[in-house]
This record gives C-alpha cells, structure tokens and sequence, in this order.
C-alpha cells in the first residue's frame, strides 16, 4: 500500500468500556467504524456523551480499545504520535503562564530533534506581533493560536482540534480556518470537535456524527444538512392567524412559527406551500431555505431510533 492511499485515520469495530469497582461497565464507543483520508478537513460532532473525546483520545493514543482496532496512517497511534506525525490543540492546560509566546515556542522546540522552525511555526499561528508577551497577559483566542503553533513544530500530517477557536473573535476564527484549509491542500489532515455548529457548517469539508458510541451519520455538509425535515418556506402576509390556520390544514405542512407579519413554515413540500402562499394567500417576499445543521443535528443524534440506524450520507468514509 502506497503512502497516498493510506488512510490518515482507521478505526474498526472500536469498542471502549470504562469500569469501576462497584459499578457496570459504561459503554463510551461501542463498535465504532470511520475512516479519514489524507488531507480531509472533518467536523467531528455529537451531543454530550456520545463518545467523540473519547474517540479522539484512542486516536492520539491517550488511552486503548477495549476491543477493536485504531490505526494512524496504518500505525499504532502512540507510534504515530511519536513520530511526530500526529498533533493536537486542546483547549485547555499546556501553559506555563510566567513564559512569553515566543520562549514557550522555544521550550517546546528543545523536545523535538527537529521542528518546523520556532520564528516559522509563530508567524503560521499569527503571533509574531506578540511573541513577547506573556502568556498570562494573553486572551483565550491567543492562548488557543499558541497551542495551534506548538502543534505545528513537528510539521504533523494530522492535526486533531479540540474546540479550536474558543476565545477567537470573528476575523481570528476566519483566518484560522484559511490556515487550516491551506494545510489540508497542501495534504495535512485536520479533524475537529466543536460546539459552534455554525463553524462545521462553514469551514468543514466533512461532517461526521457520533451519538451512543457509534457513527449515525458521514458525508458532506449539504449532505448532512439534507436530513433535516423538509424545508422552510417564509413570507409576508396580511392576516397571520387566517394564513397560519390555512397552512396548518395541508397535509404538506409540519409545523409553522409567527413573527409579526412573517410566517415561517416548515414542510416536507416547499414546493406547495410557496404555490399556496402566492397564489391564495397573498404571500409576498416568499423563500425557500434548505434544512439547518442544527436541526439536522438534533434530527439525527437526538432520538434512540436515528443513534441506532447509521445514516450514510456519501459512500466515502461512514460507518461501514
């Protein structure tokens, strides 16, 4: 197998308990499969204990499987890591708060037998105008961008994100992710877990689900965004009670919502109720817009029936 066609993460069948004296054992992963290309750039999401941290520690090494089996650009992920191919910002710890930016850089430099360059990794992370401020005297967003340069000293071919751009403000947040996108063209793999659904939506390339330990969905972010019941359609009209209770009569409609003179609808025909809304209720100013991530999100991962049926949104990667 070629180094282009290996994967830059493979998990199979993963399952991972935790025990404790007394206790049953707790189930965090249970049968996991997911493969990462080279150069992928994935959101990693699911709700509060499905597993994703977990997940992503057997893939730094940080802990084993209970069963099943963890590969990183087809080695152990201890070994990968120790190669210096694999690297991770947190979002928290890591920080001696009494350094500047730029003698923490250095310190950490002095680990590796060679580094991508402490004055390179620092103006990569956009701290050069900074580089001598002390870490205690940074905001979070900084704090977030040096964890970002220490992780780019081995010149990783896999970056793995906790909450990265926590603390940021808008413009930092946007240049981050043209930096992230730049790195997975140039072939670097980036996988991140976030809260701001909003950010996968924009900056990931692939989206995959976890929810009870295991893939409920993997695909594109149009993909993912397409489970989401029906489509919204919103105008403006005259009498919102009269509408609103005319809409709610079709069998296409599945819920609507008021605000003033706008009414918003949720139907699995945007198609009807656009034709509806002009042509017999006087809609005026009409869209049409496709499902959300959020409701997508809670569609997918929020009930025991969707956790148990994977839904596979491209034949790439998945739960297979």
């Amino acid at each position: 197998m070629s180094e282009t066609t290996i994967p830059a993460i493979e998990l199979q069948g993963v399952v991972k308990r935790f025990t404790a004296a007394g206790s049953p054992p707790v189930t965090a992963v249970d049968g996991l499969d997911l493969q990462v290309s080279p150069g992928e750039v994935v959101a990693f999401l699911g709700p509060n204990g499905a597993g994703k941290t977990t997940t992503l520690d057997m893939v730094l090494g940080l802990t084993s499987p209970t069963s099943g089996s963890v590969k990183v650009y087809d080695q152990p992920p201890r070994r990968a890591v120790g190669a210096g191919r694999v690297s991770a910002v947190l979002q928290t710890g890591g920080l001696l708060r009494d350094l500047s930016v730029k003698e923490t850089v250095r310190m950490i430099a002095s680990t590796f037998e060679t580094h991508a360059g402490v004055d390179a990794v620092i103006e990569r992370a956009d701290l050069t105008a900074i580089a001598s401020r002390k870490v205690a005297k940074c905001s979070g967003g900084e704090q977030q961008r040096l964890r970002y340069a220490l992780a780019l000293l081995p010149d990783p071919d896999l970056i793995i994100l906790d909450e990265p751009t926590a603390g940021m403000d808008v413009g930092s947040r946007q240049a981050f992710w043209e930096t992230m996108h730049a790195d997975a063209d140039a072939g670097r793999t980036v996988v991140f877990a976030t809260h701001y659904l909003e950010e996968a939506d924009a900056f990931a390339r692939r989206i995959v689900m976890v929810a009870a330990g295991t893939v409920v969905a993997d695909g594109s972010t149009h993909e993912i965004r397409s489970h989401a019941s029906g489509r919204t359609v919103s105008a403006d009209v005259d009498d919102v009670a009269a509408v609103r209770s005319q809409l709610e009569a079709l069998p296409e409609v599945l819920g609507t919502e008021a605000t003033g003179s706008r009414i918003t609808v949720q139907s699995s025909d945007s198609d009807a109720v656009a034709r509806a809304l002009l042509a017999d209720l006087g809609g005026r100013d009409l869209e049409i817009s496709s499902g959300s991530l959020e409701a997508a999100f809670l569609q997918i991962t929020g009930s025991p029936e969707t956790a148990a049926t994977p839904t596979t949104a491209s034949t790439t990667g998945g739960n297979r």
